[in-house]
């Protein structure tokens, strides 16, 4: 994990993942990167992962791309409980109660697309309108 985190802090990365000793990276910010994973391969069942933020929506998808350990420099609680209860080992910087948006206004609208939502398949459901109300895409 701290090759994972070497990459993270040094190299501009917003996420970092691996398996069988395959890095894969993403400079994206948000959850556009692992949706794009997620959706488009590889199959990264057992990866590890490095992130600069995961929130509950984030922790979501990671339960859905099979990850076996996350660590984040900042993770809502949410989240941890999210990755904890699916069995994903779990490691952060700083814990927060929320994810903040970009603006600093306000709880993160991805944060905000999941509050009440208890399963990944319902996640990513959530995940998918908000990137559609917001014009982002793959």
């Amino acid at each position: 994990m701290q090759i994972l985190q070497e990459m993270l802090d040094t190299q501009g990365f917003t996420c970092v993942l691996e398996k069988d000793n395959e890095f894969y990276t993403a400079t994206e910010r948000g959850v556009k990167p692992l949706v794009r994973f997620l959706t488009q391969g590889p199959d990264l069942r057992g990866c590890r992962a490095a992130d600069k933020v995961v929130g509950k929506a984030t922790a979501y998808l990671y339960v859905l791309l099979g990850a076996r350990e996350v660590y984040a420099r900042v993770m809502s609680r949410s989240a941890a409980q999210v990755l904890i209860s699916h069995g994903i080992k779990t490691s952060w910087g700083a814990l927060v109660e929320n994810i903040i948006n970009r603006q600093g206004t306000g709880i993160c609208p991805f944060e905000e697309a999941v509050l009440d939502i208890h399963t990944p398949e319902q996640a990513l459901t959530a995940i998918r309108t908000k990137m559609e109300q917001m014009n982002i895409t793959l």
